[in-house]
């Protein structure tokens, strides 16, 4: 195993120990044991490039001026955004908080119109290896191996702390336009083309009738899109040497297309593979319309090696908030209480529209409530997804804002508006406060309008407070589990009183929102590891311990291990600080200890790993019943 495509540079910004000397590279074993990336305190921006900022009008016309449209009436054409827009505003998106960007699919798409549609979207692919020309300067090369506009990129986002997500689909390729269709390149060379497949690069089945037949979802076509056959080892090979080159390059996590029309066996394939290219990946992908309750989407979040989009929550969020549907905040209760299906619940990407469905705007036009809802997924469980545009209340409402009006073009970039304010106090907050990004939910009071949850982890507390109704609301707020004292909110500055765990006459103006920071001691040690395990049930006193055969765990005894957190019935957290043992191999297993002081250890000889000598690393295993 080689970093084959991975140079020392590459290698160091990933977080690599390497040599820069010219010696061969060896591969950096300890990288791939010890190393994780984090993505549960980032904020996460989604930009359809083509709708975000014309950088450069010179690419507009393209190779075939039919598909852009200067007047911008045509929503199916391009409107000329491109990668220099994005560099352009990289300041703004910085000052708003957003530490990560999803950027809609930069690869080369086919150069035709089907019904005056272009794939302005990303979705019609024709070289996995060759940028879209028209996000590139013009008459610059376009192979990734050439093509400096994504490194310039990557570059300057790295260097404000913003990372980038690069959306994939390895699903399809392009429909039937002007007569061709799958006509698939690798850098240039043709391999593969729908109409003569003499490969079995492609299935030849009709399109999905049956949206609840299995058999169908994953092995016919969506609206005429050429279906790759993923049992081709050639087209496997080929798909994960593209998206290794766009990793080599500095791209830090994926967004993938359509995961639940593909066989779980290709996602373990395909993310093993790129892991071991690049071990810190994080990649979140596209269940359509997920819900905890279908069993097969949670079921695919924990064993695909990937995290998914929380359709569910936002669909209860434009329930509640958007439709002020019957039942109001206890829909969005109901998706939390699911949390124990997920093994990585605090890893699910939230969000309340995209460029799939219309905009909340679309669906509510009030201000007020589409900040309300922002508030909401930036300090609920969970990794928030702000659809571009959002902080500006950008909308257009023809048809209902359904595709493609859902894709306007980003029309201002006023840093004043509320949300674009809140976006900057919550996203700092996610940052320096681990309950909100990392801790349990805990359902304080609610009912149709007024929602009040606690976020907790170790002695760091966040309280949120939420009213929707328009009148104004006076609650009894008991068992905060705040320290009794006088908080301030992040938001308004209003305070609050706590005297023995509760606030009396808690006063919420119509459609407020109220967030409370209690800040604790964060865990320091040159080598920190975040430790999950899942799959024990426990009861009220309960606690899991780690143990292991050094200082940190207590060299075995159970007295002295490592108590973690309970965040829900499937999963317990804790922060582990090594100093002693930093740089050295070490066993550990997990225990329970009941109320009576029973101790009950997993059955398991012992788990291994080789601590990196500084760093953050992740332990996420399941529990082995004795």
């Amino acid at each position: 195993m080689t970093f084959s495509h991975q140079t020392p540079a590459v290698k160091a910004a990933a977080g690599c120990h390497v040599s820069l000397s010219t010696e061969k590279d060896e591969f950096n074993w300890e990288f791939l044991f010890t190393r994780s990336i984090e993505f549960r305190q980032e904020t996460i921006y989604f930009i359809i490039v083509d709708r975000f900022l014309d950088g450069d009008d010179r690419n507009n016309p393209g190779f075939n001026p039919n598909l852009y449209d200067l007047s911008r009436h045509y929503w199916g054409k391009y409107w000329g955004g491109d990668i220099q827009g994005i560099i352009d505003k990289l300041d703004y998106l910085k000052n708003m908080g957003i530490t990560a960007l999803w950027i809609s699919p930069l690869f080369e798409q086919v150069e035709s119109l089907q019904f005056d549609n272009a794939p302005m979207h990303g979705y019609w692919t024709k070289d996995f290896k060759r940028i879209n020309p028209r996000f590139l300067a013009l008459g610059e090369e376009n192979s990734l191996s050439k093509c400096t506009a994504l490194n310039r990129l990557v570059e300057k986002a790295h260097s404000l702390g913003i990372k980038i997500i690069l959306d994939i689909v390895c699903n399809h390729s392009s429909p039937d336009v002007s007569g061709e269709k799958g006509k698939l390149y690798d850098d240039g060379v043709l391999i593969a083309d729908f109409y003569n497949d003499t490969h079995n690069w492609y299935y030849h089945n009709p399109e999905i009738t049956d949206w609840e037949n299995e058999y169908q979802l994953l092995y016919y076509e969506m609206a005429g899109l050429a279906t790759f056959n993923e049992s081709n080892i050639e087209y496997r090979n080929y798909i994960k040497s593209a998206i290794k080159q766009w990793l080599d390059i500095g791209i830090d996590a994926l967004r993938i297309d359509t995961v639940k029309h593909m066989p779980l066996w290709f996602w373990q394939e395909f993310l093993g593979d790129l892991k071991t290219h690049r071990p810190d990946l994080f990649a979140f992908g596209e269940w359509g319309f997920s819900n905890p309750k279908d069993g097969k989407s949670p079921n695919f979040a924990n064993e695909s090696g990937m995290s998914i989009l929380d359709f569910g929550l936002s669909g209860a969020i434009r329930e509640c908030l958007a439709k002020n549907a019957t039942g109001g905040f206890h829909l969005i209760q109901e998706v939390f209480n699911l949390d124990y299906l997920y093994n990585n619940a605090t890893e699910l990407i939230t969000f309340f529209d995209n460029h799939d469905m219309p905009r909340f705007g679309s669906l509510n036009p009030d201000g007020n409530a589409l900040r309300l809802a922002v508030a909401l997924i930036m300090t609920c469980r969970g990794i928030p997804c702000i659809y571009y545009g959002t902080e500006q209340y950008l909308h257009n409402d023809t048809n209902g804002g359904e595709d493609p009006y859902n894709r306007p073009m980003m029309e201002k970039w006023d840093t004043d508006t509320p949300i674009y304010q809140d976006l900057s106090k919550l996203s700092k907050l996610r940052k320096i406060n681990p309950a909100v990004s990392l801790g349990s939910q805990v359902e304080k009071y609610i009912n149709n309008d007024i929602y009040c949850f606690l976020r907790r982890y170790r002695d760091f507390r966040c309280l949120v407070c939420i009213n929707k109704s328009y009148t104004h609301q006076t609650i009894q707020l008991t068992n905060t589990e705040l320290m009794d004292d006088e908080y301030y909110c992040m938001l308004t500055g209003s305070s609050i009183e706590v005297i023995n765990g509760n606030v009396s006459n808690l006063q919420l103006p119509p459609q407020s929102v109220f967030v409370f920071s209690l800040m604790g001691n964060k865990v320091k040690g040159k080598t920190i590891v975040r430790v999950q395990i899942n799959g024990i049930s426990t009861k009220l006193g309960e606690s899991i311990i780690v143990t292991g055969d050094c200082p940190e765990l207590g060299n075995w005894d159970i007295t002295k291990g490592y108590r973690l957190e309970y965040i829900n019935p499937n999963t317990w957290f804790g922060e582990i600080s090594f100093n002693e043992s930093a740089g050295k191999a070490i066993a550990y297993k997990y225990a329970l200890v009941k109320g009576n002081q029973e101790v009950i250890r997993e059955n398991i000889a012992v788990r291994r790993w080789i601590l990196a000598e500084e760093g953050i690393a992740k332990w996420v295993d399941f529990w082995n019943t004795p």
